[in-house]
């Protein structure tokens, strides 16, 4: 196993992250602003407890900030991880449009060489 510089983003701790249906809409939810942890839990049919570990879960990924100010612990979304995530599908998504070009080439390449010669 590659061993992952100190400053690079976890790419599997990111994609953990974002693998749970309820995580990605607590970042949809800071995406246009911060909010309360009570102010996230408000939408989710899940008590504050399992709002709470869904948070970590983020904050050690390092997709959200949290900042308590007495009683109230205000999450902030950081995109720099969602970033690195992005970039990373990007050179596979690059990857594959090359192959699905080549093959498309090759097959309508293949479907003219089957017609008949009209001359």
């Amino acid at each position: 196993m590659v061993e992952q510089p100190p400053d690079e983003p976890n790419l599997d701790v990111i994609f953990k992250a974002l693998a749970h249906p309820t995580r990605r809409e607590l970042i949809e939810q800071m995406a246009a602003e911060p909010k309360s942890v009570s102010e996230l839990a408000d939408p989710h049919d899940v008590s504050l407890a399992a709002i709470s570990k869904h948070l970590h879960v983020l904050e050690d990924a390092g997709l959200i900030e949290v900042e308590e100010d007495g009683r109230i612990r205000r999450c902030y979304l950081d995109a720099t991880p969602l970033s690195a995530a992005f970039g990373w599908l990007t050179r596979y998504r690059v990857l594959w449009d090359d192959r699905l070009d080549a093959l498309a080439n090759h097959l309508e390449n293949q479907d003219n060489d089957d017609r008949p010669d009209s001359s």
